[in-house]
C-alpha cells in the first residue's frame, strides 16, 4: 500500500502547476546568458574541424586523387581550418563576456534579492 501511495504522489506531482521561484528565474537567466555562446562554439568548432579534416584529406590525397594540385590545395584548406579552430575559443569568450555584460545587472539584482531574504 505504501508503494502505491508513493507512486500516486509521483504521478500527481507531474500534474500540479509548479510555482516559478526567484531561484528558477535566476537559473533561466543564467542559461539565457550562456546558451548562445555555447551553441556558437559547438557549431563553429564543428565546422572548423570539418574544414581542417577536408584539408588534411586533400593533402593526403584521400579525396581529390585526380587533382594534380590536391596537396597544395589541402595545405591551404587545412591552414584555414587551423585558423578557424584557433579562434573558436577567443570568440566564445568574447560572446560570453558581452552576454554577461548585457545581463549582469539583472542577475545581480535577482541574486541579491534571493540572498537577502
Amino acid at each position: 500500500m505504501k508503494n502505491e501511495i508513493n507512486a500516486i504522489e509521483k504521478i500527481r506531482v507531474g500534474y500540479v502547476e509548479k510555482e516559478v521561484t526567484k531561484y528558477d528565474q535566476l537559473k533561466d537567466l543564467d542559461k539565457k546568458v550562456k546558451r548562445p555562446a555555447k551553441v556558437f562554439a559547438y557549431v563553429f568548432g564543428s565546422i572548423s574541424a570539418l574544414v581542417l579534416g577536408t584539408g588534411m584529406s586533400l593533402a593526403m590525397k584521400v579525396i581529390g586523387t585526380t587533382l594534380t594540385f590536391a596537396m597544395p590545395l589541402g595545405i591551404g584548406v587545412g591552414l584555414v581550418g587551423i585558423l578557424l579552430t584557433s579562434i573558436n575559443y577567443p570568440m566564445y569568450k568574447k560572446i560570453l563576456k558581452s552576454r554577461k555584460n548585457k545581463y549582469s545587472e539583472q542577475i545581480l539584482e535577482l541574486s541579491d534579492s534571493i540572498l537577502n531574504n
